[in-house]
């Protein structure tokens, strides 16, 4: 019987170009999210899509010598294709340029001008094309986009506008009734410090300078803006207007949880509310703000080369190596890292030696001893009740960590079935086992136990990793059960057989051929001219010595090879950078004062020196959890300590 009604939504993908591989986690995210829920016994309705109109558009159309519409056909076709390849069982793929959709947003513009909240006026500021954004003098970073860092230019254009201020109370009112509104919760502290404190200004939601959109159908000078044209699409497109709704609205809206990119949060958590109580329509249970996927060496970027691609990579590791990664490694609130060793270490352990080896063995211990099989003969011991109490608490850890949207953790939670398995095996050596005769029982009891395990494991699985479990349980036997099923243990059918030929599922990677591979896909940096190589006199300085200190002292320093993958400058100095720092498995946030001797984009990709243990403190505001260490020449100008071969992010300094 179904639990009720699931409707969750990912941000449509923008058609200026082919989604990366960061794009691309927030619909592998929200695809693991749909199918765990159905596994849950939801009716789930899963919708995505994509972004087709406005001025960056236009332009990039005139630039490719094709209309606007034959771009956004490629480029949607192309985001449609990958998130087919990632597995992603999504039930309706919108597009802004639909028909329906556009009658729609004309039949919502018209609505919200006839009540007053839109108004016909004209815009006077600085314009950002590619984050198709008005800023005003103050609102600017060191005079370029506070959002993307780019140069903005005057714009002056008569235009409409939805008048925000009038709803902002009401905002801030649903905020603190609807504290789990927004997640994690330090995105709404943002939008509450950052942007609702301060006051709301009238939202541009219309342009005249371009032709590229919705018309507003009762003036035809002008189109409808980006942001009431993108993000009605998730009731549009289930069936709202303003005059009538489908059952399929009426059904799933509001929607249970929208996953967006934490850049957009702001356009989610306030312009999307405000808009729909304009509408009179209920908001949306959740709106979470996934963290960024960064590339080792910063965030992707196609002019710095270091783009990756979810087809290239599911080329080299497969489609579900790649889901398990993107899953595994994005923490719930912080930015995770991506690079071809970690993917390549993460499919060795995690993959090759914890689930495929357990699959393995287990089928051909199965095969070889009792004939392929699996027979529940209740000769039992101490380690068999630990065995069950490990995989049916994980059930329940699973279940929570998803209800929670801690996906990396949940994924953990599912791997430590397949470890506590793994373990089982050392503990019962089922190939002593298998040579007594008189142990047969035993031997059967314990090779049911662990196909037992591994079919609950695998099932929670699926969600994660859809394709690998259909390869488990075509070997094993059995099938998906639903997260109700999963409480118990002992409902795979005994006297069921196991294939006679077990299937790898993940072989181990060698990180060398990996990397040559990756050459024909990503060429290496260009090496610095002869200029750049060529080395100044070295001066000498003298410094006051300190204090002798004892082997002990020193030996409470812990100091570690960190990698920078993110820096920004904070805003409440002239002095520091923050930086995030990649230490091993660990990432760290360090403010230095530097700012003076390296811009933010200088400091992404550098493998730094890093004292790891020392006290946390805050720096202007910003809480700092260790040291960047730095040479200082005479005049007091610094510079990095930096290893002087590459070595790996973690690799202690002694």
């Amino acid at each position: 019987m179904s639990k009720g009604k699931f409707y969750i939504t990912t941000a449509i993908a923008y058609t200026s170009g082919k989604p990366h591989i960061g794009n691309t986690y927030e619909i592998v995210m929200s695809d693991c999210i749909a199918r765990f829920k159905r596994l849950e016994g939801y009716d789930v309705y899963f919708q995505t899509g994509t972004d087709e109109h406005g001025q960056k558009i236009e332009e990039k159309a005139v630039a490719a010598g094709v209309t606007p519409k034959e771009y956004v056909d490629r480029v949607s076709g192309e985001v449609k294709r990958i998130w087919d390849l990632m597995d992603a069982s999504y039930d309706n793929f919108v597009r802004t340029t639909d028909a329906d959709h556009e009658e729609s947003v004309q039949k919502i513009f018209k609505k919200l001008y006839d009540q007053g909240d839109i108004y016909k006026g004209a815009y006077e500021g600085l314009y950002c094309t590619p984050c198709e954004s008005f800023w005003t003098e103050s609102q600017l970073k060191d005079g370029k986009c506070p959002d993307c860092g780019r140069e903005v230019k005057p714009a002056k254009e008569e235009a409409y506008f939805f008048r925000m201020s009038k709803y902002a109370d009401r905002l801030m009112e649903y905020y603190d009734a609807h504290p789990e509104f927004i997640q994690p919760v330090s995105r709404k502290n943002e939008m509450v410090n950052n942007f609702l404190k301060p006051g709301l200004q009238d939202l541009c939601v219309s342009r005249t300078s371009f032709s590229w959109g919705i018309p507003v159908d009762f003036d035809d000078k002008h189109v409808v803006y980006v942001w009431l044209d993108a993000l009605t699409n998730y009731i549009t497109k289930i069936g709202y207007m303003p005059d009538r709704q489908t059952e399929l609205f009426q059904k799933n809206w509001p929607a249970d949880v929208q996953i967006i990119g934490k850049d957009i949060v702001r356009f989610h958590t306030i312009y999307w509310p405000i808009f729909l109580m304009a509408l009179d329509l209920p908001l949306p249970k959740k709106v979470f703000g996934h963290p960024w996927l960064l590339q080792s060496g910063g965030k992707m970027s196609k002019s710095a080369g270091n783009v990756l691609y979810a087809d290239d990579l599911a080329s080299f590791f497969g489609v579900d190596a790649v889901r398990f990664f993107l899953l595994h490694e994005m923490p719930y609130e912080n930015d995770g890292v991506i690079s071809w060793e970690l993917m390549v270490e993460r499919i060795n352990s995690e993959l090759a030696n914890t689930l495929g080896n357990l699959v393995n063995r287990t089928i051909s211990m199965t095969n070889k001893y009792l004939g392929g099989v699996v027979t529940d003969a209740g000769v039992k011991e101490g380690v068999d009740d630990d065995l069950q109490k490990t995989v049916l608490e994980s059930v329940d850890k699973v279940i929570a960590k998803m209800d929670d949207y801690h996906i990396a953790e949940a994924v953990a939670e599912v791997f430590a079935i397949f470890k506590r398995c793994n373990k089982y095996i050392d503990e019962t050596t089922p190939w002593i086992l298998g040579k007594d005769e008189s142990k047969k029982a035993r031997l059967q009891t314990v090779l049911y136990n662990l196909v037992e395990s591994i079919s609950i494991g695998t099932s929670l699985l699926s969600a994660f990793m859809p394709e690998t479990a259909d390869k488990i349980f075509a070997q094993i036997g059995g099938k998906v059960r639903q997260t109700d099923e999963l409480h118990t243990f002992g409902l795979y059918p005994s006297r069921d057989k196991v294939t006679e030929t077990p299937e790898i599922l993940f072989a181990r990677l060698d990180l060398n051929e990996v990397l040559a591979k990756v050459e024909e896909f990503y060429p290496a940096p260009q090496e610095a001219s002869a200029a750049q190589k060529e080395g100044a006199e070295e001066a000498v300085i003298d410094i006051e010595k300190k204090p002798e200190i004892g082997y002990e002292d020193f030996s409470k320093l812990q100091f570690q090879v960190g990698e920078i993958i993110a820096c920004e400058a904070v805003e409440k100095s002239k002095k520091l950078l923050c930086s995030r720092v990649k230490v091993g498995s660990e990432i760290k946030q360090i403010v230095s004062g530097i700012r003076k001797y390296y811009t933010p984009e200088e400091m992404v990709g550098k493998k730094v020196m890093v004292l790891v243990n020392l006290k946390p403190a805050t720096l202007a505001g910003v809480v700092s959890e260790g040291m960047l260490l730095c040479a200082e020449d005479a005049e007091g100008n610094l510079a990095l300590m930096t290893p002087e071969k590459d070595m790996p992010t973690g690799a202690e300094i002694c």
